[in-house]
């Protein structure tokens, strides 16, 4: 077994290379164990994305969780929003075969130890070690399968209560796993007029990286927006659980952006107004919760961090610039980009704006997206380490729940180690564009110096 699969919130890797049937059933066998053995559970559920080696690694899967002694219940091809919504309405634990927006080489595993969120940090290791042992419990568990499709599709109507105003909505599903639900999902609702791109069920993706939250994968969007002079284009992830928006005028919009929207709109309506966002985040979003009243929680990146702490601080939203959104104000929080993106149909069809101007007087600021640089696994902590270093050494100021947010006067710089694979992740903002390019030479050459 590669250990290096084991990530910050899940198993990832390569398929068949890092992530195989062998490694599966090895998975199974132990999930199952330490669910018996350490948290008295004596089922689990099971879901599994689009992509071509899910099915196998599913059995494998399978097999291994059932010799363990635990009881399945399997609900085959589905979101992960929709596996999460499984563990609620079973009040159990399960895993989630995908590797989310990754691309269609890789797979893995998103698991659960407790109600909150998906398996994350010290939980993962413990974990891993107790795999490493190879001390299972060895029993005869139940197969069950179920559909969820229908109670999920309630749930969604159930939660939205939409305007009167007509809306023409693009959907990009990217091909994923969202293609399964998503038309059945929106046509619930009489007053939106929906195109669909990318919408057929294809685990090669074949049109375009499935990850919304980088601009070069929305190119179709963008376009098919603007040809039918839409309201809103909304994009999913392969496994449905990140968002990305274009605006009606065909404008890629960052999610510490629409997250504003949400905010302007919910701040009103709840009471507590501590609103989450990552350390990527933009200040305008963190300006923007302030002059409104609220209060911002900073937290790591990572979506298992994100939804863990949304809930157990009852904040009643949360996100991530990677397009995790978290509304947690009614009913339970699955993190699903579908219903994300219906939230923010209902705030539009209540506004006589377009989505553009629900975001006149956001204030501006110069940023970069997400900069990647290549490493290794080993070293990209050994680099923040040493920024670590640097920066005190020239007294700035800096959180580092995270990796290393520098703040100045008139700007920030991030660097952090990816919880997903072998690369550092920088992004920079200030006031004005000579100071991007002053603090992001400074430190995008001080990396290239000790990488």
């Amino acid at each position: 077994m590669n250990e290096k699969v084991f990530k910050a919130y899940d198993i990832r890797g390569t398929y068949p290379e890092d992530i195989n049937e062998d490694l599966a059933y090895l998975i199974g066998k132990s999930y199952g164990s330490y669910l018996q053995e350490f948290l008295g559970k004596k089922k689990c559920v099971l879901g599994h994305d689009n992509r071509l080696s899910s099915n196998s690694l599913t059995e494998s899967l399978t097999k291994g969780l059932l010799e363990s002694g635990i009881n399945v219940i399997d609900y085959g091809l589905i979101t992960t929003p929709m596996h999460y919504y499984t563990r609620y309405i079973e009040n159990t634990y399960g895993i989630m075969v995908t590797a989310s927006h990754n691309p269609k080489e890789d797979n893995g595993f998103k698991f659960s130890f407790d109600s909150l969120a998906n398996a994350r940090g010290e939980m993962i290791e413990k974990f891993k070690e107790y795999t490493l042992k190879n001390k299972f419990k060895t029993g005869n568990g139940i197969l069950e399968k179920r559909d969820i499709k229908e109670k999920y599709l309630n749930y969604l109507k159930d939660n939205i209560n939409m305007g009167e105003k007509k809306l023409k909505v693009i959907v990009d599903a990217g091909n994923g796993v969202t293609t399964t639900i998503m038309k059945e999902a929106f046509n619930q609702f009489e007053n939106l007029e929906m195109i669909y791109i990318c919408d057929t069920n294809d685990g090669t993706f074949p049109n375009h990286h499935p990850d919304p939250a980088v601009e070069e994968n929305m190119k179709m969007l963008k376009q098919k927006v603007i040809d039918e002079k839409a309201d809103l284009g909304i994009a999913f992830d392969g496994d449905g659980d990140r968002i990305g928006i274009i605006d009606e005028q065909g404008k890629f919009v960052m999610a510490d952006k629409y997250m504003i929207v949400a905010i302007r709109d919910l701040i009103k309506k709840v009471e507590n107004k501590t609103f989450l966002c990552d350390v990527k985040c933009s200040k305008a979003l963190m300006d923007e919760i302030e002059s409104l009243g609220g209060k911002v929680y900073i937290n790591r990146t990572g979506t298992s961090f994100t939804e863990s702490a949304t809930k157990e601080q009852n904040i009643p939203l949360g996100g991530e610039l990677s397009g995790h959104i978290f509304f947690n104000d009614r009913g339970p929080e699955v993190c699903s980009s579908i219903y994300a993106g219906l939230r923010f149909l209902e705030i539009l069809s209540k506004e006589e704006k377009s989505f553009s101007k629900l975001l006149e007087g956001t204030k501006e600021y110069y940023s970069t997206e997400e900069i990647k640089i290549a490493t290794t696994n080993e070293r990209k902590f050994e680099i923040v380490e040493k920024v670590k270093e640097y920066v005190k050494k020239k007294n700035y100021n800096y959180l580092d729940i995270d990796g290393v947010r520098v703040t100045f006067k008139n700007s920030w710089a991030l660097i952090r180690a990816s919880n997903t694979g072998p690369n550092l992740t920088l992004r920079f903002e200030a006031t004005t564009k000579e100071e991007l390019e002053k603090i992001q030479k400074e430190f995008i050459d001080f990396v290239n110096e000790i990488k």
